[in-house]
């Protein structure tokens, strides 16, 4: 089983990017760490997350919180390859799968960076501390 630690931040420190390793290029396979069964504690609750490999230009993913024993939100999640950079798209859903946003929107995190051990979006950072434990630092405004 790999853990899974979400932070929730105000902002994002500048500590974050303190530590400058070597920049890799806006590909998945760069990323493909991430791919994986994850579980972990956020948000009050326990969190499970499932990313797929590489493929098909994207990577995809399904997240759930539970809080008491209780379904709280889901969310579908990708990361796509588009024009030379990388997007990671979500959309979220009530226990009962009725959606947070209209039907074409979807909440954007661009691409700032890529190292060997994070992928920094603009509001999320995927930071992996080892071969099964990543932090995932989410921006709540």
């Amino acid at each position: 089983m790999k853990k899974l630690s979400i932070l929730i931040l105000l902002f994002i420190s500048a500590a974050i990017y303190a530590q400058k390793e070597q920049v890799l290029e806006p590909k998945l396979e760069n990323i493909a760490w991430i791919s994986g069964h994850w579980k972990g504690e956020a948000f009050g609750g326990l969190t499970e997350e499932n990313w797929s490999e590489p493929s098909g230009d994207s990577m995809m993913a399904t997240f759930k919180l539970i809080v008491n024993n209780k379904v709280t939100f889901y969310e579908i999640e990708i990361i796509r390859e588009v024009n030379n950079t990388l997007i990671l798209q979500i959309k979220h859903f009530n226990n009962d799968l009725k959606g947070w946003e209209t039907k074409d929107e979807t909440v954007d995190f661009p691409l700032k960076e890529i190292t060997a051990n994070k992928v920094i979006f603009e509001g999320m950072v995927f930071e992996k501390i080892d071969a099964n434990e990543m932090n995932v630092l989410v921006e709540v405004v």
